[in-house]
């Protein structure tokens, strides 16, 4: 057990227990300032061929009367950078204000050409000055050294002309991207993806140049949350200026899924006062993401602690590396090797039928007298003081009010949950599982030894505070520090919430959680969202961390001037066919320029190579070049199904 104390530990935010957003420095963006005092600001990209002037501008302004406070275009050759004057041009005739950020791959004299005409430009320092050959390089110091000095040589003309200037830079690092030479030095690891952008920020500030936001974005949430505590730890460590950081989990995807990952993502590092712009990356237009970006800021505006959590002294969780808590096996919770369980909350119905299961994935066939479990069908019902009075799946408990539970313990797979006073006066108990409801407030001594040493145990923990996430995690440090290895299933309640509040809010209370190991399972319920979107809910945000997988899974970039092809349609019919692939991960990129290395975290890849063509991958590995897009996605199934990885759907 690792018990650093809190002022010796690499510490990454203000407060682990009180909201408090990190002082970063003021970086003038045209007439909308970031870091400091100022709000979170929100942005989005344009997805219009950057060649488009009339179709950039009208998007651009869509955009903006949607919320985005900054616009980002691609700007990939010279012919680009020069038509941004165009669009600027249009815009301030027609009233419009907002800066514009050239976003800049593979090309510096394009990057020079945009930072004298737009508020910012965006480098990828791991294409900047390098290309991505998937080449391992070993390298000695001297020889490292020199790539160094050769990168300073490329990347010092940018430098002088936004000083001159007076353009903002962001040193933007992708996962998908780094380098072969930070790739044969520090791997694929947050670490590397770190180093990537401090080698480009030392020149800068070399320079003289502060003008600069950060950023370290990843498809998968883990090690996007992962990169930026680390790259607040190292500018710390490393006496750097407090640079504000712009939030974003690239390739989220689209739908549901898409915003749970990005909130899982965001929220987590929001919560813990990191970040002073998102952008939310969504395979849907622009103007999609930006009610999205907004829900997730404006939880943070007036975010207080609706009650005193104490300090931690003894931090025992790495933020820089996941590993799960240990944890007690209770029949299927916990242990170490069962995913997090989902229970369902049926305890506000009226009357409980087959047909209520319906939507939490089990389905009654009466010709066949059986039930049919699907993927998402959840583990556990809490029924309160309802009644079964039919037969369910054998895999399925219930859970029941300790009260009614005493009345019902023969009932099969039927299991009490008591609150902590109940626990405590010695009641009859289940003897295979007791789940126990508690909060922060209970977790004293004495009841923290009783749980400990009682293998029927199970925790619910719940939380009324407005920053729950963090006093949700104080009590797991409680747990963890006196050595308490009873499995706990994270609760959370939510009222008067849209559908897109309740997935945003839950992904990052929830997820912030399971991101660091916390939670061998989820509970989650909701007075204003059908059950079948709750119980859906719960099991994506599993998907979003990592932690249980149901389903396939989509790394899908947002459309932008580079793409090749249509994403949205393109992601649809990809999906359409494939859906039904549980345990697959495939990448749908629209260019080069996250596509292979993005590849590096799924198991098969569609990239756009060209217009009408289309590169299949496995993992990293090119399969085939220069595909029509007619015949792409059947020949991405031939892939598939050629490594015995395909299942015919089920009729």
């Amino acid at each position: 057990m690792v018990t650093d104390p809190i002022s010796k530990l690499r510490q990454y935010c203000n407060s682990l227990t009180e909201y408090s957003r990190r002082k970063t420095r003021v970086v003038t963006i045209g007439d909308v300032p970031i870091g400091g005092d100022n709000p979170i600001r929100i942005q989005s990209m344009t997805t219009i061929d950057t060649m488009d002037t009339a179709g950039s501008v009208e998007q651009t302004i869509r955009m903006v009367e949607a919320g985005s406070e900054y616009v980002r275009i691609t700007a990939p050759s010279i012919k680009e950078a020069q038509n941004l004057q165009e669009i600027k041009s249009e815009l301030r005739k027609r009233g419009y204000r907002v800066p514009l950020i050239a976003d800049i791959h593979f090309t510096p004299n394009a990057a020079e050409l945009a930072a004298r005409l737009v508020e910012k430009v965006r480098v990828n320092p791991g294409n900047y000055a390098d290309k991505k050959k998937f080449e391992e390089i070993e390298y000695t110091d001297a020889s490292y050294d020199d790539e160094l000095e050769r990168i300073r040589k490329k990347f010092t003309p940018l430098i002088k002309i936004c000083k001159e200037y007076g353009t903002a830079m962001r040193i933007g690092t992708n996962h998908g991207s780094l380098s072969d030479r930070i790739m044969s030095r520090y791997g694929d690891t947050p670490l590397g993806m770190v180093e990537s952008a401090l080698e480009f920020l030392r020149i800068c500030e070399d320079l003289n140049y502060f003008n600069i936001v950060l950023s370290m974005k990843a498809s998968n949430p883990q090690v996007m949350i992962q990169a930026y505590r680390l790259l607040v730890q190292k500018l710390d460590e490393e006496k750097f200026q407090p640079y504000p950081l712009h939030l974003g989990v690239t390739e989220a995807g689209d739908g549901e899924d898409g915003r749970i990952k990005s909130s899982v993502g965001i929220g987590t590092l929001l919560e813990d006062g990191l970040g002073d712009t998102i952008r939310v990356s969504l395979t849907e237009e622009p103007e999609a993401e930006l009610p999205v970006a907004k829900h997730l800021a404006e939880r943070y505006t007036n975010r207080k602690s609706t009650s005193l959590i104490p300090e931690i002294i003894n931090y025992p969780i790495n933020p820089f590396e996941y590993t799960r808590r240990s944890t007690n096996e209770v029949i299927n919770v916990g242990g170490g090797h069962h995913v997090p369980r989902v229970i369902a909350d049926l305890s506000s119905r009226e009357k409980v039928t087959a047909a209520s299961l319906f939507s939490l994935g089990y389905h009654y066939s009466v010709p066949l007298d059986k039930w049919n479990i699907a993927d998402m069908a959840c583990d556990y019902l809490y029924l309160g003081d309802n009644n079964i009075d039919f037969e369910i799946p054998g895999t399925l408990g219930l859970i029941y009010n300790y009260e009614s539970w005493l009345v019902r313990e023969a009932q099969p797979n039927s299991f009490p949950l008591l609150s902590s006073t109940e626990y405590l006066q010695g009641n009859k108990l289940s003897k295979k599982l007791n789940f126990v409801r508690a909060e922060l407030s209970d977790a004293t001594i004495g009841w923290i030894e009783k749980i400990k040493s009682d293998p029927t145990a199970v925790l619910i923990i719940a939380t009324q505070n407005e920053h729950g996430l963090a006093e949700l995690r104080r009590l797991f440090v409680e747990l963890i520090n006196r050595d308490c290895k009873t499995p706990v299933i994270i609760r959370r309640q939510y009222q008067n919430l849209s559908v897109d509040q309740l997935q945003l809010y839950a992904a990052t209370d929830m997820g912030g959680l399971l991101i660091d190991g916390l939670g061998d399972g989820v509970f989650l319920s909701s007075g204003s969202v059908s059950a079948k979107v709750v119980n859906e809910t719960a099991f994506n945000i599993l998907q979003a961390t990592r932690t249980r997988i149901s389903k396939t899974e989509y790394i899908s970039c947002p459309s932008c001037g580079r793409t090749l092809f249509d994403l949205q349609e393109t992601t649809a019919r990809i999906r359409s066919r494939t859906s039904h692939l549980k345990g697959i991960k495939i990448g749908i990129m629209g260019c080069i320029v996250n596509g292979p290395g993005e590849m590096a975290d799924a198991d098969y890849g569609y990239v756009g190579s060209g217009p009408g063509r289309i590169t299949l991958y496995r993992g990293k590995e090119v399969m085939k070049r220069n595909v029509p897009s007619a015949q792409a996605v059947d020949q991405l199934i031939d892939i598939i199904k050629g490594d015995s990885n395909w299942i015919e759907v089920a009729q």
